[in-house]
Order: C-alpha cells, then structure tokens, then sequence
C-alpha cells in the first residue's frame, strides 16, 4: 500500500510520465545532448530539444530511441532517470511501481532492454504494456468486454495498429513509419521541388501548421526559411498545404495500407464491431489534419481521434494495473 504507481510512454519524439491520482505530470522530448569529447550530459527534455541543429562539433543533441526502441541504452538510462525523478520528486512515497509501454512489433530482447532500463530508475516492480492496448486504454474504451476495437496509435517513429478485445490484442501491426517520416517527407520535397533546405524543427514546424493529408477547402500557406541547394545562401520561400499533402502521400498511403492488412486478418465478428464502433486514432501523429478523411474514404469506416490523443498511450500506461486487475 506504500508505493508510486507511474506510467511512462517512452516515445521516439516524447516521453511522457503519468502517476496515479495526478495525471499526466510530464511531457518532455526524448533528446539528450552531450560533449562527445567528455561524454558529459549538457541537457536532457526540452533543453537538449532547442540544441537540435545549432550545436559546434563537440556537442551532439540525439534522440536515444529509434523507431520506438533503445539504440542507445546507457543515454535512455540516464534521460528516464532525470525524468522520473523530475516528475516523482519529493511526491515519491515508498517503493516505485512502473508500467511502461512499447510498439507491439518489438522482439523479447527489446522489450527485455526497456524492462532493465526501468529497474535501473529504481523500480521494484516493472510491467511491460503493447502501445494499443495501452492507447486503448487511455482512449476511454471499455478493453475488457467480448466486442472488436481498433486502434491506431502513430506516434513519432513507430504506427501501430491492433484490434483488440477481451484486454487482449487479437490482430496488429507494428510499421516504422509515423510523425518522424511526415518531417522527412517535407524536407525530401522541398529540396526537390524547390532546391531548398531545411532543418527537422523548420519540418515540424510546417507540419503542424499548414501540414495536410486530405485537401483542405481553402489553400493555406507560411513563409519558410532554409537554404539554397545550389547557392548556399539563406532563402525565403512560400510552402502551401496543397504541397504538404502531396509530400505526405507517401507515408500516409503506408498507414493507411497497413491498416487494410489488419483488417484481411480481422475475424468477422470482430471487423462487424470495427464497423459499427468505428476506427479510434491517438498518439501525436493522429494529429495531422485530414488524417481521419483519408482513412475514413480509404476504409469505407467511421474514424475519429481520441479526444487528448498525445497522453492517451501515457494515461492507459498508468491504469493499465488497474484495468486487469478489474478483468480477473
């Protein structure tokens, strides 16, 4: 009865960090930066963040997850550390209890590296959560009842998709295409389109403000900043929501594909529950306008975006315990 109940989203882009009775109590980018001649750690979160791009030789700011897996154990140890602590603080009472979650295509030694990770942050008790089911979870869906729910969690480095009933995954699929490729995507058609530049925040940046996977009824556009290709120089150009979603039709095609897979290996029942209840979209990616549009006029299928859909996989983390407990 002594203890700290946390659950802890490890994203590719943002870790967030949920403890029992409070909510969500951190959301912060998975970025470290660090000297690479001493090794040191300079900056952890939103710090590191701002050193993307603008940093001298010796300082490095990276992303110790890829694809929502450890590449860099002994740097995810050290940024999950600072985070709980900056989250628990003087509200840790007793021992640690972590629910962490991970992609559902994850093998046995990844998930076993995240599980070590966890115990190093001095957890006495560590479960390891699919992402859909805890988005599931954080969506609001009652998971424990007979009836198909599909998931579709896009998170930064990893989309996965899962039908899920009986608190149990029936049907999923893990790709490696979501947030992080919708950047790439942008700065890949800029430099072809307009033999120009440009850095992964100026990318995300026109993401989440004129970026489109559905044509919009009215044409918005922003002034960028980057580089000419063939000059050199600094250079100003106009990007329009039209060529966003042109640049984005390639990685939303792959979602939207992946998710027609799932449903060829969907039992009967279960794709007549999906149809009635509909397609549940969560996780930062989700975000990006038009999204639901194409999906729906893709599958023929109602979709819609949870309601706080970046802390919904963060929330089911955390009551993720409880909910099975209440099933058994």
């Amino acid at each position: 009865m002594f203890s700290t109940d946390i659950g802890i989203d490890l994203g590719t882009a943002t870790v967030l960090v949920y403890i029992k009775g409070r909510g969500v109590v951190l959301t912060e980018p998975s970025v470290v930066a660090f000297d690479r001649d001493t090794n040191k750690i300079l900056a952890i979160g939103e710090e590191a963040r701002r050193m993307i791009g603008r940093t001298p030789y010796n300082i490095v700011a990276i992303r110790p997850l890829r694809h929502g897996v450890i590449s860099d154990y002994t740097v995810t140890e050290k940024m999950l550390k600072h985070f709980v602590n900056k989250a628990v603080g003087r509200h840790r009472f007793g021992k640690l209890n972590v629910s962490i979650c991970v992609p559902s295509g994850v093998t046995e030694v990844e998930k076993k590296a995240v599980e070590d990770a966890a115990y190093t942050i001095g957890a006495k008790r560590v479960a390891i959560i699919e992402e859909p089911i805890a988005a599931a979870i954080g969506a609001g869906l009652d998971i424990t009842k007979p009836c198909g729910n599909m998931v579709v969690d896009i998170g930064g480095g990893t989309t996965d998709i899962a039908v899920i009933s009986l608190g149990g995954t029936v049907v999923s699929a893990s790709i490696k295409v979501a947030g992080d490729d919708f950047d790439e995507a942008i700065t890949r058609y800029l430099r072809k389109n307009k033999n120009v530049i440009i850095g992964a925040r100026t990318a995300e940046e026109i993401k989440l403000n004129i970026g489109s996977a559905y044509r919009r009824p009215e044409s918005i556009a922003m002034n960028v900043k980057g580089r000419g290709a063939a000059s050199g120089l600094p250079k100003t150009i106009a990007v329009t929501s039209e060529e966003t979603e042109e640049a984005f039709r390639e990685p939303t095609s792959q979602i939207v594909d992946a998710i027609q897979r799932v449903f060829e290996k969907t039992p009967p029942e279960l794709a007549a529950d999906i149809a009635s209840n509909g397609i549940i979209l969560t996780g930062g990616g989700s975000q990006l306008w038009g999204l639901e549009e194409l999906i729906e006029e893709k599958t023929g299928i109602r979709t819609l975006t949870a309601e706080n859909p970046k802390t919904a996989v963060a929330i089911g983390t955390g009551k993720y315990v409880e909910v099975i407990d209440t099933m058994k």
